[in-house]
């Protein structure tokens, strides 16, 4: 596996193709925009998504899809509700056996499907893998030091994917628990808002830390309800990115809510925002995952509330706090 196809260049796929290509892989990185790729090329920056960061000038960008899936493996760092249309136009162009690692973190909000789900309708016969972790893209692109986590069915095949794309400042952990590794990813993104909410509203570390443990919680709930191992949530890609994605104003989650906290409108701060802030449109989807499991999901539905439905945000983190007491090994 020498040459890697990167599909999405945003803050994440940038910072992927950085750290990959020091990792001596010839990279290929797609970008749907035109004005994109020619900055890219000429000035070695992705001054949109990455500003102030130079990417190796070895990395081949490009906006042609044959171009990048001719690559040995590739990875989709699209945002998550562009996934299946983006599979749809890579699908004639896909070889038998080639390795398609999920990188996007979400929930299809039409469908209610995760991304390994949606990937399995639209190309049923390509391994799917997912690739997830506590990291900041800036970080990972500065060659500062990361671990993730690879789930793939197929160990061995799996651990081929973790030698082509592991470096000293890229440390890879394999499961093959596709299901857990992508909750673990995707709900923190929605427990991440709260934290920063209550961070906004001022209300302490203290609180911070017991919304994160109450968050692991409920992502386990529903892991569980959906066939994960709840150990998986235990990794890199839950209890590590959970983390990382509640302690931190880079975490566009994270600020998000610390804005709301603040007093500003949704829409104020979406304005102000070239990247997806992925837990926005979990949100919804997530309530009808947990429907459809019977399962109470108390943070994920107040969030849901304040983005949705225009609850007061200090109201909904409230009622949270006010929840009736319960045996923690009850979680």
């Amino acid at each position: 596996m020498q040459t890697v196809g990167i599909i999405g260049a945003g803050a994440w796929g940038t910072a992927l193709a950085q750290v990959i290509r020091a990792a001596g892989r010839d990279v290929t990185l797609w970008a749907r925009e035109t004005e994109l790729v020619s900055y890219m090329k000429t000035n070695h920056e992705n001054n949109k998504f990455l500003p102030g960061i130079k990417i190796d000038p070895a990395i081949n960008v490009t906006e042609s899809i044959s171009e990048v899936t001719a690559c040995d493996v590739l990875l989709m760092v699209v945002p998550a509700q562009y996934l299946r249309s983006t599979l749809q136009t890579m699908k004639p162009s896909l070889r038998k056996d080639q390795p398609i690692l999920i990188c996007s973190k979400g929930i299809e909000i039409e469908s209610g499907l995760l991304m390994t789900q949606v990937a399995e309708q639209e190309i049923p016969n390509q391994p799917i893998g997912v690739l997830t972790g506590p990291t900041f893209a800036a970080e990972i692109a500065k060659g500062l030091p990361s671990a993730m986590t690879l789930a793939y069915k197929d160990t061995s095949k799996g651990q081929e994917i973790i030698e082509a794309l592991s470096s000293r400042n890229l440390r890879l952990y394999q499961t093959k628990d596709l299901i857990g590794a992508q909750l673990g990813g995707t709900i923190k993104n929605v427990v991440a808002i709260a934290c920063g909410a209550v961070h906004g509203l001022g209300l302490g570390e203290n609180a911070r830390a017991a919304l994160m443990t109450r968050g692991i919680a409920e992502i386990g709930r529903l892991a569980s309800a959906m066939g994960a191992k709840k150990e998986t949530l235990m990794g890199m890609c839950g209890f590590g990115d959970l983390v990382l994605t509640c302690s931190s104003m880079q975490s566009r989650n994270f600020s998000l809510g610390a804005h709301l906290g603040e007093g500003r409108t949704l829409n104020e701060i979406m304005a102000e925002r070239s990247a997806v802030t992925e837990g926005v449109h979990t949100s919804k989807a997530l309530m009808v995952m947990a429907k459809n499991h019977a399962i109470e999901m108390p943070i994920a539905e107040a969030v849901y509330k304040c983005l949705n439905e225009g609850a007061p945000i200090r109201d909904m983190v409230n009622k949270m706090l006010e929840r009736p007491l319960r045996r923690e090994v009850a979680a």
